[in-house]
């Protein structure tokens, strides 16, 4: 098999895992407003990323939310975010790791992938997605949800800084460590060497 059909064939594969389990997600409450949910979708682009490359890595991220659009509860404003943040995290990892291709350079991508993501998502969250939710839900009401839990927060910036940034970081770095744990043992799989 050529490498570049293992590639699209690979691609299509972690895109169909990363579909599935962003319908594993869920809530994780007192910690978060619930309309914002855990899941671990970006992991399998994360291991296209290391396998086939950044590019590889950001189009599981875009056709895993092209896919979930038909199954969408946000008007397509949370699969925007999730795409906008998961490419910023695989990019990054994706390019590190390709100067350093090392365990170590792995891990160091993708911990910088997962700060990456959480500063890029502050500004993505300001300007682009909660002005669009804003047409489903006053943004009281967003930061009232953020107030049940943090009464002192006061505006959005505060919300983003307090609940969104270390939500984010957090659920970066738990696809960083499934990946470093499985990466290795699928590595050959994904690019088609001989063990």
């Amino acid at each position: 098999m050529s490498k570049k059909i293992r590639k699209i064939t690979g691609t299509a594969m972690l895109s169909a895992l990363a579909y599935v389990l962003m319908f594993l997600e869920f809530p994780i409450p007192f910690l978060i407003p619930p309309f914002i949910k855990m899941d671990f979708s970006e992991m399998p682009a994360l291991l296209a990323s290391f396998a086939y490359g950044p590019v590889w890595g950001a189009a599981v991220c875009l056709i895993k939310n092209l896919i979930h659009l038909m199954n969408t509860q946000t008007g397509g404003v949370g699969e925007l975010s999730n795409f906008l943040l998961g490419a910023c995290f695989v990019i990054t990892a994706g390019i590190v790791y390709g100067k350093m291709h090392t365990k170590k350079g792995a891990l160091i991508g993708s911990l910088a992938g997962a700060a990456v993501m959480g500063i890029v998502s502050l500004f993505t969250n300001y300007y682009v997605v909660y002005p669009i939710y804003t047409n489903f839900m006053p943004m009281e009401a967003i930061i009232g949800a953020y107030q049940l839990i943090l009464p002192s927060v006061d505006d959005l910036w505060d919300c983003l800084i307090i609940f969104n940034l270390p939500f984010t970081v957090f659920k970066g770095l738990c696809s960083v460590f499934i990946t470093m744990l499985i990466y290795k043992p699928l590595r050959n799989v994904l690019k088609g060497n001989t063990v």
